[in-house]
């Protein structure tokens, strides 16, 4: 896999609110495979703002922690097959189960860094834990267990 295209710029017809780059209206997260890590970038936008406006909404740190994990997911399963990501039929993955701890406030008026690694990996489950950072600051931890789902789930 090119480290230099997206995860989610592989993926066919992918119009997920958080990372799809079919939809020119989602927060269109980009993660990038890293050795055994996956990493991802995302600079927060005014209107993801919690209650006080300096700080990024829960619910957007949710999707962020659960987009990039199961992006990451479907890298790792294209990989178990010896595959590319977007090669032959398509993967895809689900979140099964997704938890996120706030450890401390998310500045919005700064990049977030994300990084994930697998945990477990058992037939059609995944499981990633991610960690994200802003400013040297880790403010959010999440585990993620994404689920393989057949390929008519798409239809």
């Amino acid at each position: 896999m090119n480290p230099m295209i997206a995860i989610q710029d592989l993926l066919p017809d992918n119009h997920c609110y958080g990372c799809g780059a079919d939809n020119p209206k989602g927060m269109q997260l980009k993660s990038y495979r890293d050795g055994d890590v996956t990493r991802a970038t995302y600079m927060p936008r005014p209107e993801q703002c919690a209650g006080p406006e300096q700080y990024v909404y829960g619910g957007t740190i949710a999707s962020l922690i659960d987009c990039h994990c199961v992006g990451s997911a479907i890298a790792h399963q294209y990989a178990l097959e010896g595959r590319e990501v977007g090669e032959g039929d398509a993967i895809w993955c689900v979140t099964g189960r997704l938890t996120v701890s706030y450890l401390a406030p998310t500045p919005i008026d700064r990049p977030i860094e994300l990084v994930a690694r697998i945990v477990e990996s058992q037939g059609r489950k995944t499981i990633l834990s991610c960690t994200m950072t802003s400013g040297g600051t880790t403010t959010a931890e999440g585990e993620v267990i994404a689920i393989r789902v057949p390929p008519e789930w798409r239809d």
